[in-house]
């Protein structure tokens, strides 16, 4: 008893070394070799735990769930060649540009169409900022309501499925991907909504904030703009009803989507005149990365939960978690306010691969509907990918605004977008149906 605190240490090691910007496997599986030595010197920790290792690692190489991830990355580094995203804005933009706030209705649109075709956060908003960001300043839109709602609209691609994190969550709460993807639908809906209409009232209380475009820029006749949206919504509509229509009816499993996801792309790619051999190599070479980069904090996070099971921290953080005043309310708002809150400091894959197995076998105990607790997690994580000071999608639209967008703009530009999906997460918290109802509607 009097070595409890070992569990908790660990978690409170891992998080310093990630703090300090050390590589996240090499954290997780550098503090479980350090602690099961102590364990080990201390007669507290059995070395016979790390025996399982190596069956713990060929089990998560052969977890065909995951071969969801680098078929979705794969399909979204494709079609970010393909100039779907760059077509779609600029008929987008030709389309509402008679409205006021029409570029930035658009830039929702778009975002929610590519996080449907995509699930890639970082593409999306790096899409959009080079493409939508120039355009939207040239036309006198405030700088604040343009990148808000561009970072804004890119991390639809957290909740929106087929979304990465959306498969990661799946592997670690235990739960069918297709489930999660079909209860994420109508909150994802329900995130863009509430972007469009607060681009609706800004647009309609400040005027010169949202103007529309002039005349001359959208002087297309109505067949040539009926031509334009057909072609450039038409493909990634059908992307969509490929992987997800297939998911949610039950023709394909997943990862099984996913691969036709990618064959869809390529075909894409190359009726866009962009499938060649460099954009080929591109894309597998950011695949290959961002896989190994997965597994590896797989590898470290499996190393990582073993000694912690060795030295009952999962029982001491399990005890806590089920004793905290409130019941299961106490339970959600602790659990959730410890992922917001290390949002702000640590990337998905760490809080999805440290903090989610915690949080899974209480949220268990506690008879919560896993797929609804997986969508919860999933929308805290979309605002925690906004949060200043680092937001993962203020660093990728930093990375390509132009110089007179200065950082606290961008900064400013989210508060209002994050305070939006907090309203969207309290109101899935309160009313469970909403992402249920899906669900039920397909058993």
């Amino acid at each position: 008893m009097g070595y409890d605190w070992l569990g908790p240490a660990m978690f409170g090691g891992a998080l310093v070394l990630l703090s300090i910007g050390y590589p996240v496997a090499f954290s997780l599986g550098g503090v479980a070799i350090l602690f099961a030595i102590v364990g080990v010197s201390l007669g507290i920790f059995d070395p016979i735990f790390l025996t399982a290792m190596p069956q713990r690692i060929f089990g998560i190489m052969g977890n065909y769930t995951l071969l969801a991830v680098p078929y979705f990355i794969f399909m979204g580094s494709m079609l970010e060649k393909s100039g779907i995203a760059e077509q779609l804005l600029e008929t987008m933009g030709i389309l509402f540009g008679r409205l006021r706030g029409g570029l930035a209705l658009a830039v929702v649109i778009v975002g929610a169409l590519l996080a449907a075709s995509t699930g890639v956060v970082a593409a999306t908003v790096v899409a959009m900022g080079l493409i939508s960001l120039p355009i939207m300043l040239r036309y006198g839109y405030n700088k604040e309501l343009a990148t808000g709602v561009i970072v804004a609209s890119g991390t639809l691609g957290q909740i929106i499925p087929p979304s990465v994190v959306l498969v990661v969550l799946a592997d670690q709460l235990g739960i069918s991907v297709g489930d999660l993807f079909i209860g994420s639908v109508i909150p994802g809906l329900m995130m863009a909504g509430a972007f469009a209409i607060h681009v609706v009232i800004v647009a309609w209380l400040k005027p010169d904030a949202a103007p529309a475009l002039p005349l001359e820029v959208r002087n297309i006749s109505g067949k040539a703009l009926g031509k334009r949206v057909i072609q450039s919504m038409v493909p990634p509509l059908l992307l969509i009803l490929l992987v997800l229509g297939s998911i949610f009816f039950g023709i394909a499993t997943p990862t099984e989507a996913g691969a036709v996801g990618c064959l869809g792309a390529i075909v894409l790619a190359g009726v866009n005149g962009q499938l060649n051999l460099a954009s080929l190599r591109q894309s597998s070479d950011a695949t290959m990365r961002i896989t190994s980069m997965v597994i590896f904090i797989l590898l470290g996070s499996t190393a990582f939960s073993l000694v912690f099971r060795g030295l009952n921290g999962d029982r001491v953080m399990e005890a806590m978690l089920l004793n905290l005043p409130g019941g299961y309310i106490g339970f959600l708002i602790v659990s959730m306010l410890t992922i917001f809150l290390l949002g702000f400091f640590i990337d998905f894959f760490e809080i999805a691969f440290i903090v989610v197995p915690l949080f899974a076998p209480v949220a268990q105990q506690l008879n919560l509907d896993l797929v609804w607790y997986g969508v919860i997690i999933g929308a805290n994580l979309q605002a925690s990918f906004l949060t200043p000071p680092f937001g993962f999608a203020l660093f990728y639209l930093r990375g390509v605004a132009p110089p007179e967008v200065k950082t606290m703009e961008i900064y400013r530009g989210a508060i209002p977008f994050i305070l939006l999906q907090l309203l969207v997460l309290v109101l899935i918290i309160a009313f469970p149906g909403i992402v249920s109802f899906l669900p039920s509607l397909s058993t």
